[in-house]
């Protein structure tokens, strides 16, 4: 074991020991106390003063950041609030701003977390495209890079207007309208209109020529029961590395009427963005040239003509790690709901909630025509033509990878008290026409583009593909309140995918795969009837609480064509019948069990703990996984690709998370969580066997340690945050791995009372500086799929951002 995590678990075993003690002595003695007075336990623990409990009251009235606990459920539940997310950095990304809470490994390019194309995130093991994500109930789909069934969070929601976040790292809720969440649920929930009238205005200016404009207005009260908002976001910031700007616009408009009927919401986003994206550095032994970062040349043409050999080479010497003029994404976003929660009677409630996503967008890359395997694919459709006059004359070319997304669906809840029983039936339908489009354009060497435009007119359409998808699902669930202190919950979900996939562009031979005639088409369906769940609470005290629960989840197959482990990306017809005929979709049982506590305390200096143990185990049987038997030429002509299930993961977990509240005035948070996800077999890639059996899954940490140190004095607010990930392997068979690394970042808020007056009112700033000690290293890491390559991204220098707010 190296010094560096011995030391990071002594101070984690140090921070933690003391209260997770003195939980355990306080349940200890709650349990003594109920022998005796049962009747006097049980009055305290209804809902109304466990949420009581909750709040922490900080100087001046303020509550003190923490994690709050979601205590009224029997799995692992945890939520950020709007404040918390937003004193991390405002506008954030609500998915980076989990990185805070145990489990969960999080690495992005950019401070805010919005660049999608280098997000990574893993929770117990589980990578994001195995979890599930909601905002507002509505299914934000799996969250891969290639768009073909959902939008990220920062893409449905403005940061500013997010309510708060609930990390359900085990398993999600039985009616989560998701089809992928074997590891557990991401639900983003959006605010309320505010009952009094307010013009919210927030802008943030920082490192990079970053601006951030954030206006908010809210109607108030108004007619019967209604408010109403309307927000809009402009964004901009230039990448650290190359000169390229990250932005977008973002628009969002919400109504709410509440009536003796029940409660009516109308909600609107629109969202229009831009990202330069960066390349990987790939990391292999042949490779000589493995640079810290691969930046673009964009704006410096001239640079880019001069890189290039009169024949249109790259340098020998770049090997792999060749650079391109640049890359980008675009998406342009829009999303709305509407939702009716009937009262039905005094003790029966109808959620009915229709919602509909458009999305286009187009991934982008301008690079050099004689790299990764180009020339043969080029020599498809240009036969013996001098290739370099074909695209312009550059020695460039662009290629595109163009998404729509036409999706709409109906949930529909029925919850209803009989009694002890809270009984919950319901379900969720939704139809979505996505396709996916390869393009390639000349690139002008007299009129060269930028990544800012949309591509048109192309040389070559690749390939394209139409993929029709409907998804039923089905719930039903009671909670059974045994007695005042223990409650049981039971239930069920059915998942139903009726999925046809078309190709009305096929490539030609040559063009997609080394000896492919065809992509695939077909229909697949996939129908689990029964994915039960059994859990219970125990609530010791009106302070502390014990649960366990135990689920079964399955994710269906992905649904996108061309790329990507999906069915109709296989190479050939035969490949894609033999899949629908013997494959699996892969299922997860999950048990957890854990003890919550919020205490307050009479410790000299200590006055108060809240905090979390959570142990789990998950048995992940029929893991997909894309393998070829014969060499991938590139990543533009693959090797006939095959699908199949490999095998099994077994995983066991711990994460340990509390505060400790000092006075009103400091509060020191820390999470530790140890993870070990293993696969329990090798399997053949046809031409021979890979030993991974009682390898660990790569890219996820086994050891993670963060903490958020609060201090208030006087009128302004430290905050200091730090994040240790422990080492990753970077490929299936554990040959090779990444460093650790720790990163701090720093918070400091305050009042602007010299700024208030009659007609500006709350006005306030905060500073924020990321990766506080400027460390460099590994932040992300691409799993190899063989042994002896991978790909890392950097970690991005210390940036800093003021924010300047006020209401009017």
């Amino acid at each position: 074991m190296n010094k560096k995590l011995s030391a990071v678990r002594s101070v984690c075993f140090i921070a933690l020991s003391l209260p997770m003690l003195a939980m355990a002595a306080n349940v200890a003695a709650a349990v003594a106390e109920m022998a005796d007075a049962p009747a006097a336990a049980a009055a305290a623990t209804t809902p109304a003063a466990a949420e009581a409990d909750a709040v922490t009251v900080g100087a001046a009235g303020a509550p003190i950041a923490t994690v709050e606990v979601a205590s009224r459920k029997t799995r692992s539940s945890v939520e950020m609030t709007k404040s918390d997310m937003q004193k991390i950095l405002p506008g954030i990304n609500p998915l980076k701003a989990l990185q805070t809470l145990p489990g969960v490994s999080f690495q992005t390019a950019d401070p805010w977390g919005n660049n999608e194309q280098n997000l990574s995130l893993f929770i117990h093991g589980f990578s994001g495209p195995q979890l599930g994500y909601t905002m507002d109930g509505v299914p934000l789909g799996d969250q891969q890079y290639g768009n073909y069934n959902g939008l990220s969070p920062q893409r449905a929601v403005i940061s500013e207007n997010v309510g708060s976040v609930i990390l359900s790292s085990g398993a999600g809720d039985l009616a989560t309208a998701s089809t992928s969440n074997l590891g557990g649920t991401i639900e983003t929930f959006s605010s309320d209109p505010t009952q009094a009238r307010n013009l919210a205005v927030q802008q943030t200016v920082g490192s990079h020529t970053t601006s951030r404009t954030f206006v908010r207005y809210d109607t108030g009260a108004f007619g019967d029961g209604s408010s109403a908002y309307i927000s809009a976001v402009h964004h901009e910031q230039r990448a650290w590395d190359f000169d390229a700007r990250q932005g977008g616009d973002q628009f969002n408009a919400k109504y709410v009427n509440q009536g003796s009927l029940g409660k009516l919401t109308l909600f609107l986003n629109y969202s229009d963005k831009i990202e330069p994206n960066e390349d990987s550095t790939v990391r292999s032994a042949t490779e000589k040239y493995q640079p810290y970062t691969r930046p673009f040349m964009y704006p410096n043409f001239q640079q880019a003509l001069n890189y290039l050999s009169p024949t249109g080479a790259t340098p020998a010497a770049d090997g792999n790690n060749y650079r391109n003029y640049y890359g980008d994404a675009q998406r342009t976003d829009y999303l709305t709901y509407a939702k009716f929660d009937m009262n039905v009677s005094d003790n029966t409630t109808w959620s009915n909630q229709v919602y509909y996503h458009n999305d286009d967008g187009v991934g982008v890359v301008a690079g050099p025509i004689g790299v990764a395997g180009l020339p043969g694919l080029f020599s498809v459709y240009f036969p013996g033509q001098d290739l370099k006059q074909v695209f312009g004359g550059s020695g460039y070319a662009t290629r595109t990878t163009e998404y729509k997304i036409n999706r709409a669906g109906w949930l529909s809840t029925v919850r209803s008290e009989i009694g002890n029983h809270k009984l919950q039936a319901g379900l969720w339908f939704e139809r979505n026409r996505s396709e996916a489009y390869r393009r390639w354009y000349a690139f002008d060497v007299n009129n060269p583009s930028s990544p800012y435009d949309r591509p048109s007119n192309p040389l070559i359409t690749q390939y394209g593909s139409e993929i029709d998808n409907k998804v039923v699902q089905l719930h039903l669930q009671d909670e059974w309140r045994v007695r005042d202190d223990i409650a049981l919950q039971a239930g069920f979900k059915s998942s139903l995918q009726f999925a046809d996939g078309q190709f009305p562009v096929q490539p030609k031979l040559g063009a997609i795969a080394n000896g492919s005639t065809a992509l695939p088409v077909g229909k697949i369906e996939t129908k689990k009837w029964f994915l039960p769940q059994l859990g219970a609470r125990w609530d010791i005290t009106a302070h502390d609480q014990m649960f366990f629960n135990v689920q079964k989840n399955m994710r269906q197959f992905v649904t996108y064509g061309g790329g990507g482990a999906s069915p109709w990306s296989l190479a050939s017809q035969p490949a894609f019948d033999l899949f629908r005929d013997t494959a699996k979709p892969e299922t997860s049982v999950t048990y957890e069990a854990g003890l919550r506590t919020n205490r307050q305390l009479n410790w000299g200096a200590i006055t108060g703990f809240d905090g979390q143990v959570n142990l789990y185990h998950v048995n992940f049987k029929d893991r997909l996984l894309t393998i070829s038997p014969t060499p991938v030429i590139t990543s533009i002509i693959g090797g006939n690709p095959v699908l199949a299930n490999v095998g099994s993961v077994k995983t066991d977990g711990v994460d340990l998370s509390g505060t400790l509240h000092f006075g009103r005035g400091f509060s020191f948070y820390n999470a530790l969580s140890y993870n070990r996800s293993e696969y329990q077999d090798n399997y053949s890639n046809g031409a021979a066997v890979v030993p991974t059996a009682g390898k660990s899954i790569p890219g996820s940490p086994e050891w993670m340690n963060k903490f958020v140190a609060t201090a208030t004095v006087a009128d302004t607010e430290f905050q200091l945050i730090g994040d240790y990930v422990g080492k990753r392997y970077a490929t299936y068979t554990n040959d090779l791995a990444v460093k650790s690394y720790f990163l701090m970042s720093l918070g400091v808020s305050g009042k602007l009372p010299f700024l208030n007056s009659n007609w500006i009112k709350n006005a306030r700033y905060r500073l924020n500086v990321s990766n506080l000690a400027d460390k460099k290293g590994d932040l992300n890491v691409v799993v190899g799929a063989a042994s002896g390559t991978y790909n890392t991204f950097p970690i991005a220098p210390r940036q800093g951002f003021l924010t300047l707010m006020a209401d009017f």
